[in-house]
């Protein structure tokens, strides 16, 4: 597969550019991005889903410089899709010609079942939970992709987008309950449910942007925010019927003003069809998806087991001594479980100081100083797919507060909520300095063992400078260490 790869995706509303760099054979991260707002589907439904001559015009100058900014980043392969206005269009191959004449490019029209197939791919990869119902809410239609651990089990797409309810309802001042009964319509043809949901699209981002705003959510990345859907449902609800100063007011941008109350009559209507209890928004979406399709078309469109992109992309980029990473992260598992008798932590954060055991030194490719904080940067922004927000915000706490005291005050206090109790980070992290102290020199066969409270590290090395820096450890409790 190419090292760089374009994936271009003319939807209803705008047509997106995404560039993926592959760092290794599952390593990868996002180059570049951008959109155009051409609103291909500007005026097509009220002449039978005929494509308009002015959409198509600026579709065309968007994709000519698309094309472009793909060659200066030197792209391989460029993979450039339609979806749900142009499949729909009497007049699609005309537009398909024009735009090969024009700048070259070759547009593959995907039917709905392969669109809702690469949101499926996308979420079932790059998200936190393995299971649920993709909501992909664009401008002429919704995808849906059912997903049971990690495989896509059913597809189906509906006739309801942003820009068509826009247009043949809201537009017209028709009353908004007759355009909820044309949306119940189609949203009866469900065929699944599920408690989760994945959010995925413009419409379903900038209602979460509206969401992170009003409870002052402290981490400020889209991809896996957690949003209550019984709690928040009445909400979304309230949105439909506001004018464009009060959405302005809750933070929604200039660009959504117009369509955003179509999407959250949709949104509400689905969710409460689907009886979801937690929509989970993702970042991913078709482009993305189309880009694992290639990717991992010789491994069933899924990562093996234990390979997550982002780990790696990092790892790849961002640790030249993956051997020393990988010696810390395997002295932090043997020092978490012979001290398991003292801090009788659950096992599940074992997870996140293997992780902060592997990126801690990260930060020093930037610069040594204060490395640790550029550590935790790197994560908390970088480590994106897979992790939850909780995981992301731990594993930074630990990365940056290494070999310091974890302070009680307002530095962390707004990440609480997501945070374990405070002892148990303040031994994460003492365990997590320890084995970066004893992981210095090359030094083999430690081994541990503890004497009620005395932990005793056996070792044929001298471990000079490891004892050295023993009285700067911070312990959560008195404890004694003694050096075999």
């Amino acid at each position: 597969m190419a090292k760089i790869t374009t994936v271009i995706d003319i939807g209803s509303n705008s047509v997106r550019l995404a560039i993926f760099k592959k760092t290794s054979q599952f390593g990868f991260y996002l180059l570049f991005e951008t959109k155009s707002r051409v609103r291909i589907s500007e005026g097509c439904y009220a002449f039978k889903g005929v494509l308009q001559e002015i959409p198509m015009q600026r579709a065309v100058k968007a994709l000519s410089e698309f094309k472009e900014i793909a060659l200066k980043y030197k792209s391989k392969k460029i993979l450039c899709v339609a979806t749900s206005a142009v499949r729909d269009a009497p007049n699609r191959l005309e537009f398909v010609a024009r735009v090969k004449k024009a700048c070259g490019l070759q547009i593959k029209i995907i039917d709905g079942q392969k669109e809702a197939l690469y949101g499926g791919i996308a979420c079932a990869n790059l998200l936190h939970k393995n299971s649920g119902i993709t909501i992909d809410i664009g401008g002429g239609s919704t995808e849906c992709a059912l997903i049971e651990k990690g495989k896509i089990k059913d597809l189906i797409s509906l006739d309801v987008g942003t820009i068509r309810i826009k247009e043949m309802f809201l537009d017209k001042d028709l009353d908004v309950k007759l355009a909820k009964a044309f949306i119940q319509k189609e949203v009866s043809k469900l065929p699944f449910k599920h408690k989760n949901a994945f959010g995925v699209g413009g419409t379903i981002r900038a209602l979460s942007k509206v969401l992170m705003k009003r409870f002052d959510y402290p981490i400020d990345s889209l991809h896996g925010y957690e949003i209550d859907a019984h709690k928040n449902l009445s909400f979304i609800e309230k949105i439909v019927m506001l004018k464009e100063d009060k959405l302005r007011l809750l933070g929604v941008n200039e660009e959504r003003l117009d369509s955003i109350r179509s999407g959250a009559l949709i949104l509400s209507v689905v969710l409460e069809h689907l009886k979801t209890s937690l929509m989970i928004t993702s970042g991913v979406g078709v482009r993305e998806g189309v880009f694992l399709s290639d990717l991992l078309r010789h491994h069933y469109h899924k990562f093996p087991p234990n390979i997550n992109p982002s780990l790696t992309s990092l790892k790849d980029r961002f640790l030249p001594h993956e051997k020393h990473s990988q010696k810390v992260k395997k002295e932090c598992v043997k020092l978490f479980e012979v001290l398991s008798p003292l801090h009788k932590i659950d096992e599940k954060y074992l997870f996140h100081l293997k992780i902060a055991g592997e990126l801690a030194s990260m930060g020093k490719i930037l610069s040594v100083y204060l490395a640790h904080k550029h550590s935790a940067y790197f994560i908390l922004n970088a480590l994106s797919y897979g992790f939850s927000h909780q995981d992301r915000a731990i594993i930074c706490l630990l990365a940056q507060f290494s070999h310091k005291k974890i302070p009680k005050d307002n530095a962390i206090a707004h990440m609480s909520a997501m945070m374990p109790s405070l002892l148990t980070l303040q031994w994460l992290s003492f365990i997590l300095s320890l084995a970066e102290n004893l992981c210095l020199t090359d030094s083999h066969h430690l081994k541990y063992t503890l004497e009620k409270n005395k932990l005793v590290i056996h070792s044929n090395d001298a471990l000079y400078l490891a004892k050295e820096m023993l009285p700067k450890l911070i312990k959560p409790i008195p404890l004694m260490i003694e050096f075999a």
